[in-house]
């Protein structure tokens, strides 16, 4: 049996080459031992009936019950071995197709696809684990039952192989007819996921704003194609499958009726006839399986395909050389980035330099570009032209788990994880030091807070941190950014669910970072977040408007532009261009 699909890391299924040679190994022995019930019909028809031996009839079951035994211990072990090997690429693939998932989410999000790629998994292991791979294993011993058919007589051999023609040509209709349809209903099925889940997700909203209803029928309208497309799938392999059935039968008994027409002529024995009506049937029930199966074999097969192509597209090509830890510098070369899978860059040759103590608030008009500027400075979004570097080194050239304890995010929407808070702000690592969660905590001034949970660190948040306020997620998202003493601490936002205590405390956030030599970008629309901060830049459609001392530039940008003859709104700014250097400011 070929691989579900050559595209598939070829690791992995040459580490199950063993498993499938021994599975082949056993098709072959079971396909041997199904004629048994042929010959023993043939020789019960041929030398007992004729001779009245109870002996012989004796014998012939003993040997007969042996040989069944043999068949069902071989089809057992045979399946257990299929089992296995779904379990052993589910094993070495999931934590593969997991991170692929995810940074597929991030480098080339696609509408609708989810969790698509672990559903293919699933599927693929299925499959693996049924009985479609036993038919396609037993597919090629068709040969062996004509041959023998062939070998009681030519035109016995003749009603067979024409049989088998039509099965095999079914086969191939069912193939073409539902590859388009399988395609589709997978398609529809993921656009029915992503609504149940963004409805699932935002349930407080929904039920507030009276949404239940239409997204309902949202999803009802996705959920019908994808019936339709499921439905149309199911109805061809059923189709071909029941003809299949009824085809099967009815050669059985044309080959019976050829039999009993030669037996009569004198050209063949009657256990020739019974033998080859059983045998005919055994030769052509691995077609009717396969067409039965044909809609799981579908669905792994595609699988299988897109798991290779989500693999290939974001798998890295071998890792970079480990660096060490970035101490000195950020510096930005004319950067250019924008949202996966567009073309349009919304950041415009982005450049400046900050020495380590540094702090950058970014500020600018909502749709400036801020958010972006911060998911490409953590590498979320990769540079599209021009680098960004730490201590000189380009992102893409840094071990993704290494760049990641030197990088502390605060997305604009925080997001926590069903878990413990203090799994939570130690970003799940494995035997985490206690002290480094609670030193992070203490920079974030919300130990305190935390420890007036029902169960403090060890308080079970919920899923998406369900169980916290908007202001405590955004804090412990904060304590999570800070853990580790990370180099480059982004914060996107981070005090617009803050109060005026949650701002004193980030704000010591942001000078206890530069006071260990770290580097502090602060994204605001508040000039309260930027406290901490010694230098400001204004971005506006992407593009650096002005960047120098703090004070200065929030001067000029506060500072409303005195009315004329010709009145302005008053809204309009004096921006400050880019004459000061970020490295030499203070």
């Amino acid at each position: 049996m070929a691989s579900p699909s050559p595209m598939l890391p070829a690791s992995v299924f040459r580490s199950c080459r063993g498993a499938f040679l021994c599975v082949a190994l056993l098709s072959g022995l079971i396909n041997l031992l199904t004629l048994s019930g042929s010959i023993f019909m043939l020789e019960v028809y041929d030398r007992v009936l004729p001779s009245r031996s109870i002996p012989t009839l004796v014998g012939l079951c003993l040997v007969l019950l042996l040989l069944y035994a043999f068949q069902g211990v071989f089809d057992m072990i045979r399946g257990r071995i299929l089992a296995r090997v779904g379990a052993a690429l589910d094993e070495e693939l999931s934590q593969p197709v997991f991170r692929s998932n995810l940074r597929a989410s991030v480098t080339s999000p696609k509408a609708g696809e989810g969790q698509q790629a672990m559903r293919d998994l699933d599927q693929l292991r299925a499959f693996l684990a049924g009985s479609g791979p036993g038919a396609l294993f037993d597919l090629p011993w068709m040969p062996l039952y004509l041959a023998v058919c062939f070998g009681f007589h030519f035109w016995i051999g003749m009603v067979a192989l024409a049989g088998a023609l039509l099965l095999v040509t079914f086969t191939l209709m069912t193939e073409l007819l539902t590859r388009s349809a399988t395609r589709e209903a997978v398609k529809a099925a993921g656009l029915r996921n992503t609504i149940a889940e963004g409805a699932r997700r935002n349930a407080e909203a929904v039920q507030a704003l009276g949404m239940a209803g239409r997204l309902a029928r949202r999803w009802g309208l996705a959920n019908g194609l994808y019936l339709r497309h499921q439905q149309r799938t199911s109805d061809v392999a059923g189709g071909f499958g029941a003809v299949s059935k009824v085809l099967r039968m009815l050669l059985q008994s044309a080959v019976l009726a050829v039999g009993a027409y030669l037996v009569i002529a004198g050209e063949v024995s009657g256990g020739v006839m019974i033998a080859a009506s059983i045998l005919t049937s055994r030769a052509l029930a691995p077609v009717e399986l396969a067409i039965a199966n044909w809609k799981g074999f579908a669905t792994a097969r595609q699988g299988a395909r897109r798991l290779s192509t989500l693999l290939q597209a974001t798998t890295p090509q071998g890792d970079p050389m480990a660096l060490p830890a970035p101490r000195k510098s950020l510096v930005v070369e004319q950067a250019s980035s924008g949202a996966p899978g567009t073309q349009r860059p919304l950041i415009h040759e982005v450049a400046f330099q900050l020495p380590a103590g540094s702090g950058l608030g970014v500020i600018g008009p909502s749709a400036s570009g801020k958010s972006s500027l911060a998911r490409m400075l953590v590498g979320v979004w990769p540079a599209w032209r021009g680098k960004v570097r730490l201590d000189g080194a380009a992102l893409e050239h840094w071990l993704p788990e290494d760049l990641g304890r030197h990088i502390g995010y605060l997305p604009q929407d925080v997001e926590l994880f069903a878990g413990t808070v203090a799994q939570n702000i130690a970003r799940f690592e494995e035997e985490a030091d206690p002290g480094a969660i609670i030193a992070a905590a203490t920079a974030a001034d919300v130990h305190e807070m935390i420890l007036r949970l029902p169960e403090g660190y060890d308080t079970q948040i919920g899923e998406a941190g369900a169980a916290l306020s908007g202001g405590q997620r955004q804090r412990i998202g904060l304590a999570r950014a800070l853990y580790g003493n990370p180099f480059l601490v982004v914060l996107d936002e981070p005090n617009s669910n803050l109060d005026t205590e949650g701002e004193q405390a980030l704000t010591q956030a942001i000078l206890g970072v530069r006071a260990r030599g770290g580097i502090v970008i602060v994204i605001a629309h508040r000039p309260s977040a930027l406290a901490g901060v010694n230098l400001v830049m204004v971005l506006n459609e992407g593009r650096v408007q002005g960047i120098g001392p703090r004070d200065e530039v929030l001067n000029k940008v506060l500072r409303p532009v005195p009315v004329g003859p010709e009145p302005r709104p008053a809204t309009a700014v004096s921006l400050v261009r880019p004459a000061v250097s970020a490295g030499a400011a203070s």
